[in-house]
């Protein structure tokens, strides 16, 4: 039982880790992007965007809707991740992934209206993200990994 909880913990400490590294660069953005902005770096550069929208600002003015969205997604995540069934490791770790990113990006459309986007790739033409972005994408990429896994 101790064991169960410990594992559970563990996986809302990594959300939380996710959560706050996101909000700690995006917080360095929004305050220093004067000096930070357009700084190369060797597979990207950083710059400073405002997207009222989801990914590639679909539904971009939909502040309410994709408030709603995030705060539907993060429950519904927290409680896979405390389910009594149990799940293996790797589809803890793509929840945990996908929570911190929905919940880091939740707090700045909430708060803010808009989602700050910095990371922007010098190798390929691709929208500006996050670090938010970086972690749901890990966790989905995970995940349709561990569903292709099982079906074979």
């Amino acid at each position: 039982m101790v064991n169960k909880i410990q594992t559970k913990l563990y996986f809302f400490s990594l959300s939380i880790f996710i959560i706050l590294i996101d909000q700690y660069t995006k917080y360095l953005m929004f305050y220093n992007y004067k000096k930070l902005i357009n700084k190369d770096f060797l597979l990207f550069r950083l710059d400073f965007v405002k997207n009222y929208g989801a990914a590639f600002n679909i539904f971009s003015g939909s502040r309410i809707f994709l408030s709603f969205i995030s705060i539907i997604i993060s429950i519904f995540l927290i409680y896979l991740i405390l389910r009594k069934n149990t799940l293996n490791v790797f589809d803890l770790y793509c929840y945990s992934f996908i929570l911190g990113g929905t919940f880091g990006n939740g707090i700045d459309r909430i708060l803010k209206g808009f989602v700050i986007d910095f990371i922007n790739l010098n190798i390929i033409n691709f929208p500006v993200f996050n670090i938010a972005d970086i972690s749901i994408n890990i966790g989905f990429i995970f995940l349709i990994y561990t569903i292709f896994k099982k079906k074979r």
